[in-house]
């Protein structure tokens, strides 16, 4: 396998670091997650700029739960503003969104939201925008293997025949292309149970930025990184 050539064609990024951006300005933890989520509307727009057609984004995992009644609370209620407030704009300029996740635990409210706005955006095809809202990679892939079983038992699905590409077509990401590029802010360096399965051969970069300073500048450089990087996929170059 050679060289990459040119932009990663699906990025994905952890945005870590909204808290702690927060508390080190004095504020509660919640201003952070606002001035996180305005950052999003500057990543998407770059996309284009640099070839990147598929960007997805951790917005809320399976483990977020855990954190105080209040924070929780108050990143539902962001999460619903977001769509309301970003929908007009995400279909004028050809931002396709699609979410990723088990949404059982999310309320009704937003999830109609969610459909709402998948409806909305579904023949945009500028940039595809996939937010992980109650998402771990774990789970994802016990749900996938749960509907597979299904599909066995129900006589539908020979288990002989079951394969890598059989399970992926299980995962909430079946309509994405792996992606080429995970990025995670704010200095940690783990992948925190996001796209396990997908981001098998993905390249990784982890920058000290928390979320809410990372600005399209650093994302473009970080773009112009991955084509410098050999990608063999286990292969070795002659």
């Amino acid at each position: 396998m050679s060289k990459s050539q040119g932009s990663p064609q699906h990025v994905a990024v952890i945005m870590d670091g909204n808290g702690r951006w927060a508390e080190a300005r004095g504020k509660p933890r919640l201003f952070g997650h606002h001035a996180g989520a305005k950052r999003v509307r500057e990543i998407v727009r770059a996309c284009p700029d640099h070839g990147v057609k598929y960007l997805t984004i951790f917005a809320f995992s399976t483990e977020n739960w855990r954190r105080t009644q209040a924070e929780v609370a108050g990143l539902m209620g962001l999460f619903r503003r977001y769509i309301q407030r970003e929908a007009r704009d995400l279909l004028a300029e050809g931002v396709r969104v699609r979410f990723i996740g088990d949404r059982r635990k999310l309320d009704e409210k937003l999830v109609r939201l969610m459909d709402e706005l998948e409806l909305l955006t579904s023949k945009n095809d500028r940039v595809h925008l996939t937010i992980a809202l109650n998402y771990g990679g774990r789970d994802e892939v016990a749900r996938a293997t749960k509907r597979l079983s299904h599909e066995v038992a129900a006589g539908r699905l020979d288990p002989s025949r079951v394969d890598e590409t059989t399970l992926a077509s299980f995962l909430d990401t079946c309509f994405l292309p792996d992606p080429d590029l995970v990025i995670r802010t704010s200095g940690e360096a783990r992948i925190s149970n996001f796209l396990l399965w997908q981001s098998a051969y993905a390249e990784y970069e982890f920058c000290d930025t928390l979320w809410p300073d990372f600005r399209a500048e650093e994302f473009a450089s970080i773009v112009a990184r991955f084509g410098s990087r050999e990608r063999r996929f286990g292969a070795v170059t002659a």
